[in-house]
C-alpha cells in the first residue's frame, strides 16, 4: 500500500521542514510550496491526500485557495494555518469548506490529530442513513450531512422539538472521520447549575465538599470524537464563556485543577429556540453564537415533508409490530395532520394505537386525532368524493381571490392566505390553477 501524500504550503522554509519531518514520521510523503500560483499547478496535476495550507503567502491567501480547492480540487481535505488567537479568520475558513485549523505556534500533538482525521476520510466511512423520507426537503438535509460530514466546523443544529436532531448529529458523526471515536450527547437543560462545570470540565478530588474522587468531564469524554450540546439555549450566561474558551483554545481545566488539559473534540449543538433572537435580547453570547454557528442545518418540519408522512408510519409501525397496517381513514387523518409534536408525536401516536388496536388494522379512531388539530392542509390529499371537490372549489376561489388582490404576487398572497410561499405553490399545482 503506498503512503499518503501531502501539499504543504508555506513561505517560510523552517516552517516547510517542520511539517514534512513530523509528518514523515507519520510515514506520510510530502510536497511544498511557496505560494498560490505553484500550489495550484501541484494540486491540478498530482493527487494529494490532504494539504496544508498557511493563510499569509506572498501572492494572496490561504482562504482564496481554500475556496479554490472547493471546485477544482474538492476531495482533497485542507486545513489551514492560523496565528494564534485569530478566531475570525479560522471560522471564515471552516465556512469556506476547509477541514480543520491549526494554530501557530504549531502544537505537533494538535497537528498529528488534524492529520490522522483527515486521513480517515479516504477511507469512505459511510453510514446508511436512518432518515426516512424522500421528500424533497430530506434528500437536501441527508446532502448536507455528507458536505459537514467531512468538515471539523461546528455544525447548529436548528429545528423545532421531536424533529430528530439527534439523530441528524449521530449520523454527522458517524458519516465522519471521528466515527471510531465517542458521541457524547449532553442535555444543556438537565443539568443543575451548580453542578454544571463539573459535569463538563471534570473536577480534582477534594477540590469542593464532596468531591470524593477525580471526575473526568463530559468534554474529556468525549475526546476524538464528537460532543453533542443538546439544548444549548438553556446554557446560563457564565457557562456560556467557558464553553467559548474550550471552542476556541480546545482545551479544558478541571475544577480544583491549575493545569489545562487538550479537549479534542468535534462540537454539534442544537436547539428548538431561535438563538439568533435570543442573542439580539441579550440572553446568549453573541460571540459564542458565531463560533457554534459555523454551519447551520435546518431540520425541516414534519408538517413540510408531507409526503413522507405515510413510508414514515409505515416504518415506525414495521418496528413497533410489523404485521400491523393503516386504513384508508387511518392514512387520511394522518396526511391532513399538522404535528406539532413532528416525528417524536407521530411515534407516541403510533405506539398508543397499537396498543389500542384489537384487530390488524389501525383506523382514524385508533389514533385519536381530534377533529381541531386537523390543519386546514390541502383537502387535495384526500380521495375524491363529493365533499372534496367543494373543498377544493373553495380553495381554488380563495386563491384566485388573493392572487388577483396581490397582481398575482405570489408571496404577498401566501400572506394574506396565511400560508407559507411553499404551500401556495403546492396548491396552485394540485388544482391546477394556471
Amino acid at each position: 500500500m503506498s503512503q499518503p501524500l501531502a501539499l504543504v504550503i508555506d513561505d517560510e522554509p523552517d516552517i516547510c521542514e517542520l511539517l514534512s519531518l513530523t509528518l514523515g514520521r507519520m510515514d506520510i510523503q510530502t510536497e511544498t510550496a511557496a505560494d498560490v500560483t505553484s500550489a495550484k499547478k501541484l494540486l491540478g496535476s498530482t493527487r494529494f491526500d490532504l494539504c496544508l495550507t498557511d493563510m499569509r503567502l506572498p501572492d494572496g491567501d490561504g482562504l482564496e485557495l481554500v475556496e479554490w480547492m472547493q471546485t477544482n480540487a474538492p476531495t482533497v481535505p485542507v486545513a489551514v494555518i492560523t496565528a494564534h488567537g485569530n478566531v475570525e479568520t479560522a471560522v471564515q475558513a471552516l465556512k469556506l469548506g476547509a477541514f480543520d485549523f491549526i494554530s501557530k505556534p504549531l502544537d505537533l500533538a494538535n497537528l498529528r490529530s488534524i492529520v490522522e482525521n483527515a486521513l480517515k476520510l479516504d477511507k469512505g466511512h459511510e453510514q446508511q442513513s436512518r432518515l426516512q423520507g424522500d421528500s424533497a426537503p430530506m434528500r437536501e438535509l441527508r446532502e448536507m450531512i455528507d458536505k459537514v460530514a467531512r468538515s471539523q466546523a461546528p455544525v447548529h443544529i436548528s429545528g423545532e422539538s421531536g424533529t430528530g436532531k439527534e439523530l441528524v448529529a449521530r449520523l454527522i458523526h458517524e458519516s465522519g472521520p471521528r466515527a471510531d471515536g465517542p458521541f457524547v450527547p449532553v442535555n444543556c437543560g438537565a443539568i443543575p447549575a451548580e453542578l454544571m462545570e463539573s459535569e463538563f470540565f471534570g473536577h480534582l478530588k477534594g477540590s469542593f465538599t464532596g468531591a470524593v474522587r477525580d471526575k473526568t468531564g463530559l468534554v474529556q469524554s468525549a475526546d476524538g470524537g464528537t460532543l453533542f450540546l443538546d439544548e444549548i439555549a438553556d446554557l446560563p450566561l457564565s457557562m456560556q464563556v467557558k464553553l467559548l474558551r474550550v471552542i476556541q483554545e480546545k482545551t479544558v481545566r478541571p475544577v480544583g485543577s491549575s493545569k489545562e488539559q487538550q479537549a479534542n473534540a468535534r462540537i454539534l449543538s442544537a436547539t428548538h429556540k431561535q438563538l439568533g433572537k435570543m442573542v439580539a435580547d441579550g440572553e446568549f453570547r453573541e460571540d459564542l453564537y458565531y463560533r457554534i454557528n459555523v454551519i447551520e442545518l435546518p431540520v425541516p418540519a414534519l408538517r413540510d415533508r408531507n409526503d413522507d408522512v405515510i413510508a414514515l408510519a409505515e416504518h415506525i409501525l414495521g418496528k413497533l409490530r410489523p404485521n400491523i397496517e393503516l386504513d384508508d381513514s387511518a392514512r387520511r387523518a394522518l396526511l391532513t395532520y399538522s404535528f406539532p409534536g413532528n416525528v417524536r408525536e407521530l411515534e407516541n401516536m403510533l405506539e398508543r394505537a397499537v396498543t389500542l388496536c384489537t384487530s390488524g388494522t389501525i383506523k382514524d379512531s385508533d389514533l385519536n386525532i381530534r377533529p381541531a388539530a386537523i390543519s386546514e392542509d390541502s383537502a387535495s390529499a384526500l380521495p375524491s368524493t363529493d365533499l372534496g371537490n367543494q373543498v377544493e372549489d373553495v380553495q381554488r376561489q380563495a386563491i384566485m381571490e388573493a392572487l388577483e388582490k396581490t397582481r398575482y404576487n405570489k408571496t404577498a398572497a401566501a400572506r394574506l392566505l396565511g400560508l407559507s410561499f411553499r404551500q401556495l405553490r403546492y396548491r396552485i399545482k394540485k388544482l391546477g390553477i394556471e
